[in-house]
């Protein structure tokens, strides 16, 4: 019997629904400029460029002009624009900008981030309180029941934020600084309108957003590992999704080709018809070296595939703001793979007990590990790039150095999370395990090479954790 597009949306709807229920947690949306184009009229990167031209008269050339010189490379142009603004708003233009913005210590690109904040302003819905289409509007009703864990988004404006109501809005370095993840959250890595100063636009935002990614990254990795995640908004190719890719590929280390079971990407085809059976996964280059294949949606409606998503539940009557509250007392407690057993407390002893976090730790009988999102940092490693580092040819010597280590001490490195070793477990139903490897690792094994005294650092232990 020939495939055909009701059978398409049949499995993978079926597909999301296992995911889901594996993962037993909310999805998490990541969503590009495609999505504000479609449901606001909003700009992409290259319109955006083009509309801030028309609006400073130092652009005296058009764009295409730009577009010959620099090509696809935007950076550059949004560095030329920025400078052009600047040099209009220190003259004739100064009348189109808050006097605040001429002061030294003001940066000189404010400017344009300014306008970037007038262009966008206003995009979204209409006076009738509607998407453009009755079409549109179903699908943006079926996205707000997704009840999603967070919303990541390489957007400047404001169209997300009135259809995820009670969720934080965290902008660009506020990430960084933020102690732990929660729940109910709308990431801005790339900056926000509400906060001109914070939008990435020009090569010197980009490499200050390079410097920060591998932190943010490190913040954001164990989401994007644990729950399920859609691209919405973003072509295959798009240089924000390789990179998030990239780093996934780099944490879990699949092999080559081997399906990521629970990140998809979806794309819109207006061709497709009732006999057609899109492609259900798309290998993606996230690096020179390394391919990445994840689940692929095609539709020419949203609607079913938002439906798809929003099988895991409504949070709509859970105050998520208490929620992440309640998640800061017990932050440092987020391990999936300690042993589990029942406590029988009272109120008052919990109540005391999430005054302090290590009163809250030990009430369960365990040691209070940090901050879970810095292990990307510190355990920065896997196998095949220890014994590259230490010129050994291949990965069981450095077994086998661990093994002597073993048979000196008596301590098994690889059976715990210390600070020389943790054992991630990835996928959404926890079955994968990728053991991840620190420099202090890598540093006592030169010492066991070259048979140089050495000791185990005791204060190393984290939380003892036997591998099953």
């Amino acid at each position: 019997m020939p495939m055909d597009y009701a059978q398409y949306q049949e499995e993978v709807t079926a597909d999301v629904a296992k995911i889901i229920a594996d993962a037993s947690c909310q999805p998490i949306l990541f969503i590009g400029s495609g999505f504000s184009k479609r449901y606001a009229a909003g700009p992409n990167w290259e319109e955006l460029l083009m509309l801030l031209a028309e609006r400073c008269p130092k652009i005296d050339k058009d764009f295409a002009y730009y577009k010959q010189a620099y090509g696809n490379d935007l950076m550059k142009i949004g560095s030329i624009f920025t400078q052009l603004y600047h040099e209009w708003a220190w003259n004739e233009g100064k009348k189109n900008f808050p006097p605040e913005y001429f002061i030294a210590n003001v940066p000189s690109d404010i400017f344009i981030k300014h306008t970037i904040g007038q262009v966008l302003a206003g995009i979204g819905v209409d006076e009738n309180g509607s998407y453009g289409s009755l079409e549109l509007d179903a699908e943006i009703a079926a996205l707000k029941a997704i009840s999603a864990h967070a919303v990541v988004t390489t957007n400047y404006d404001e169209v997300i934020e009135p259809l995820f109501p009670g969720y934080e809005r965290v902008i660009s370095q506020q990430i960084l600084r933020k102690p732990f993840l929660a729940i109910g959250e709308i990431f801005k890595i790339h900056g926000c309108v509400s906060l001109p100063e914070s939008i990435v636009i020009n090569e010197e935002d980009y490499i200050r957003f390079e410097e920060d990614h591998k932190y943010l990254s490190a913040k954001l990795l164990t989401y994007f590992i644990e729950h399920p995640l859609i691209f919405i908004g973003y072509r295959a190719g798009d240089p924000n999704i390789k990179k998030i890719l990239a780093d996934v590929d780099r944490m879990i280390r699949a092999q080559e080709y081997e399906l990521v079971p629970n990140i998809y990407i979806l794309e819109w085809d207006k061709n497709l018809t009732d006999k057609s059976y899109p492609p259900r996964d798309k290998v993606l280059a996230v690096t020179n070296d390394r391919n990445i294949r994840i689940k692929s949606i095609t539709a020419n409606s949203f609607e079913w595939v938002f439906k798809a998503f929003g099988q895991a539940g409504n949070l709509s009557k859970i105050d998520t703001k208490l929620l992440r509250a309640l998640m800061a007392r017990a932050v440092d407690l987020v391990r999936s793979d300690i042993p589990k057993k029942q406590v029988e407390i009272d109120f008052k002893m919990l109540e005391h007990a999430v005054d302090t976090g290590e009163n809250f730790a030990n009430l369960f009988g365990v040691t209070s590990v940090g901050d879970s999102s810095k292990i990307n940092l510190t355990h920065q490693y896997v196998i095949t790039e220890v014994y590259k580092k230490l010129g050994l040819p291949s990965w069981k010597r450095v077994n086998d150095l661990i093994k002597i280590i073993e048979n000196d001490t008596g301590v098994n490195i690889k059976s715990y999370d210390n600070k020389y070793h943790v054992n991630v477990k990835f996928g959404v139903a926890k079955t994968s395990k990728s053991h991840k490897y620190s420099d202090m690792f890598i540093d006592l094994l030169k010492k066991v090479m070259a048979g140089q005294p050495y000791k185990i650092d005791e204060d190393a232990i984290i939380v003892p954790t036997p591998i099953k």
